[in-house]
């Protein structure tokens, strides 16, 4: 792949080593030499084994569990190609961690995902390229160009195909009103297939009762749509309603982001969900149930990488 003479390269830390390795071999390049290892203290360890001197230098790395450690690897990485003269230094982050935390929502709370924006930049990044962040006004917290890529895109193929000729009788379905945009537009790739919402009161945290159905689910396919899975508790309930007071004939679950913390893999094996597809933003967990599905990001973040180095627009990746 050309990129009209300039040098790029890709580098790997602990937590996304295989994104990175696919997204270097999607753009016909090796991936950069170097190791993130501990001391024996626990304080992290970065050695770059090649020049980086005037490269533009793609640094991939989700920010997941363990959270710190990993955000910490990455800007260690950062300061790393900085100081060695990188021409220009992006931040591939598949999942931003902290991105839950962008507003006060009682007094004295912090604004976690803005202080994570301050510290990349102040570690020397140039550019941010995520996937799916939590609020899309994260992207307002930076100060250097942020690209926010699209999940619905990867996931909307994969249904189209399994339920082939029968996609008139797919609902797609908001399991809270903070997913309806989501919805929207998952509907609208589908082939503006009809919308449904979950109604749903959350009496504290991590506890979700769904109270009512918004919409014509019976006799139905269902895909559930949402940007991220965490415990698992709204998606299951959303399932549940879905099927006993809903009446639909199946249910599935699609989601960029599979946090998965907790009892989440043990609520979904219990849960009446047929199946749920994940995108491969977060490693996937060595004791995973049956019934997920890891669809690749790389393709879209390897596109991403080219359109960027070579100074053509990311937007219309998504048109």
């Amino acid at each position: 792949m050309s990129f009209h003479g300039k040098n790029i390269k890709i580098f790997a830390a602990n937590a996304s080593r295989n994104i990175a390795k696919s997204v270097a071999e999607q753009l016909g390049l090796p991936l950069g030499r170097s190791d993130v290892s501990t001391f024996s203290d626990g304080e992290i360890s970065v050695s770059f084994h090649e020049s980086v001197r005037g490269c533009d230098v793609f640094l991939v790395q989700s920010t997941c569990a363990p959270v710190n450690d990993n955000i910490m690897e990455l800007l260690i990485m950062i300061d790393a190609c900085k100081r060695a003269s990188a021409g220009c230094i992006a931040a591939v982050i598949p999942y931003f961690g902290y991105a839950r935390q962008d507003r006060k929502a009682k007094a004295r709370d912090p604004i976690s995902a803005k202080l994570i924006a301050d510290i990349l930049t102040a570690a020397g990044a140039d550019r941010v390229l995520t996937m799916d962040l939590h609020a899309a006004q994260i992207q307002g917290f930076f100060d250097i160009p942020v690209d926010n890529l699209n999940g619905v895109p990867v996931l909307v193929p994969y249904f189209q195909q399994l339920f082939g000729a029968e996609r008139q009788d797919v609902v797609i379905v908001s399991p809270d009103f903070g997913s309806v945009t989501r919805a929207r537009a998952f509907s609208q790739r589908f082939g503006n297939a009809p919308i449904a919402i979950i109604d749903k009161r959350r009496p504290k945290a991590n506890v979700c009762e769904v109270m009512n159905i918004i919409g014509d689910v019976r006799g139905k396919r269902v895909i559930l749509v949402d940007d991220m899975i965490d415990t698992a508790g709204t998606l299951c309930n959303a399932a549940k309603a879905v099927m006993e007071i809903g009446g639909a004939r199946e249910v599935y679950a699609c989601a960029t982001h599979g946090v998965l913390s907790g009892s989440a893999l043990e609520r979904i094996e219990d849960s009446p969900l047929k199946e749920v597809v994940l995108l491969d933003t977060i490693p996937a967990k060595q004791c995973s149930c049956g019934k997920i599905k890891y669809l690749p990001v790389a393709p879209v973040f390897a596109e991403a990488i080219s359109r960027i180095s070579s100074n053509r627009p990311v937007s219309t990746m998504f048109n």
